[in-house]
């Protein structure tokens, strides 16, 4: 009954974080286009930076935009604060339930560090919290002066985290906790940031005084990082259904490249709304595709060391594996991956069963990439299985699959 009360309240938790998740990114990406959009023209209201014609849905849109406030209160005022808070909200509710309440399966890897669900726990909520008064301060700092200096410190602050995290948590859990702290970042300029300095702005107005422009200025600098870092942290959040990337020995490379593809993708789209052309929208895609392929071939490539294959008898033909396999998969697969799961699952992750041999040999190939060249399974190493049983198994595959088989 637990494990059925877990799973539905992962489905109902991702279910509404999606939905939350779709709101936020969906209206952040409406203003910053709209902001990009914007032309001055002659006859705007005092006070007005530029107006905006848009065309949805069968009807016509015109929207101004007031750089720090229009002269006087409107009536009916809509603030965009809540998608921000549900899908952080969301989100934490759900790595709760994944990563906290099954910190022994998702969070810890015993291979990599021993720590106890207290301490695992303690550790990525430290890890959450440290990442916004991090970021806080460099916003804060001298830096703010100069955004391509603090791009770069903040990249440099990720990819360190993400190869610290590596040295704590299971491979899984890294990317998830770099989505999250990205996350966190982004729902802490909403609540600690933007929203505040909104509503100090309002109430300058309410009592007559003129708001001051810095606050508004503070407020569109936080807004426009979390739209740099919005298409990172999608990837991050959607990478645990992909073991190649995680699951890679030096998985902080592959954040070091995502962070700037997703930059330069989201940059091609400020720059087309602003109304660039020619020359300044010739570069991003091809530079994007670029690091993409340089991800994708270093996702390919496995250092030698790092290799189980390389405890791997080479004289020993696959028949002679296949007993010494099917024990092996048994303990260390079968508790979960069983027409009779035992502990861990209510019914094998995916329908995957391995209670017969024919059954490992249809599934070889995934089972290769997960627990011999990713070594991402068992989740948490939690059957312990050791490099020398993935090395036997991952020589009994390459022969069976050399067979034909």
């Amino acid at each position: 009954m637990d494990l059925q009360i877990v799973d539905w309240l992962s489905l109902t938790l991702r279910w509404a974080h999606i939905i939350a998740g779709i709101g936020w990114i969906g209206a952040s990406f409406y203003f910053m286009a709209l902001d990009f959009s914007l032309r001055h023209r002659d006859g705007l209201p005092h006070g007005a930076k530029g107006e905006s014609w848009l065309v949805h849905g069968g009807g016509f849109y015109h929207v101004q935009k007031y750089m720090v406030a229009p002269e006087k209160m409107p009536e009916d005022l809509k603030w965009f604060q809540w998608e921000s808070y549900a899908t952080w909200l969301t989100g934490f509710a759900l790595m709760s339930v994944v990563y906290y309440w099954q910190a022994d399966i998702y969070l810890i890897d015993r291979s990599v560090l021993v720590l106890s669900k207290l301490q695992a726990v303690g550790i990525s909520i430290g890890v959450l919290v440290a990442s916004w008064l991090v970021y806080d301060a460099l916003c804060k700092s001298p830096l703010k002066e100069n955004q391509t200096a603090m791009f770069g410190v903040l990249f440099v602050l990720i990819v360190g985290a993400a190869f610290g995290l590596g040295e704590l948590f299971s491979a899984r859990a890294v990317f998830l906790h770099i989505g999250a702290m990205i996350g966190t970042i982004m729902t802490g300029n909403v609540f600690f940031v933007i929203i505040p300095n909104q509503k100090i702005v309002v109430a300058d107005l309410k009592a007559g005084k003129i708001p001051n422009p810095e606050f508004g200025k503070i407020a569109k600098l936080r807004s426009t990082h979390n739209n740099y870092l919005t298409l990172p942290v999608l990837f991050m959040m959607i990478s645990n259904h992909y073991p190649m990337t995680f699951g890679h020995p030096m998985n902080w490379v592959v954040v070091a490249l995502i962070l700037p593809i997703g930059a330069v993708v989201r940059h091609f789209f400020n720059a087309h709304d602003s109304g660039v052309h020619g020359a300044g929208l010739r570069w991003q895609w091809p530079t994007a595709s670029m690091l993409l392929l340089i991800l994708m071939a270093f996702v390919a490539w496995r250092p030698s060391d790092k290799s189980a294959n390389a405890a791997a008898p080479a004289d020993i033909a696959a028949m002679d594996l296949t007993d010494q396999v099917f024990g092996i998969v048994q303990i260390r697969c079968g508790v979960c991956h069983s027409a009779n799961p035992t502990d861990y699952v209510d019914a094998a992750p995916g329908g995957v069963a391995y209670d017969t041999i024919d059954l490992i040999k249809q599934h070889a190939p995934q089972m290769r990439v997960q627990a011999v060249d990713n070594q991402v399974m068992p989740p948490g190493n939690l059957t312990e299985m050791t490099q020398e049983e993935r090395a036997l198994l991952g020589a009994w595959i390459d022969a069976e699959l050399g067979d034909g088989s």
